[in-house]
């Protein structure tokens, strides 16, 4: 596999990571009314660090990539992240 094949394997395997931090930071203010904890942008790094881990951690636990635990944990650790980036137990 050549270098591009490999550049192209883990962007494929980042993208949910990507996506699923960039609809939360852009979707979460809307839903939170009001500017609390992060901005958007350091909301966006700090939740696609913690999906990114989860997907690292899924592929190492289950062997596979792409396994709905995988997913299901991706949204419960982003939703978290994200709660603890808008800091709402403080609400």
């Amino acid at each position: 596999m050549g270098p591009l094949d490999s550049l192209n394997h883990l962007l494929n395997f980042l993208a949910p990571a990507f996506w699923m931090a960039l609809f939360m930071a852009m979707m979460g203010p809307l839903v939170l009314r009001g500017p609390r904890g992060l901005g958007r942008g350091a909301q966006w790094l700090l939740d696609f660090a913690v999906c990114s881990a989860v997907l690292l951690a899924g592929l190492w636990i289950t062997g596979r990539d792409g396994k709905m635990l995988t997913y299901g944990a991706l949204v419960l650790a982003c939703a978290t992240s994200h709660a603890v980036g808008q800091r709402l137990w403080r609400k």
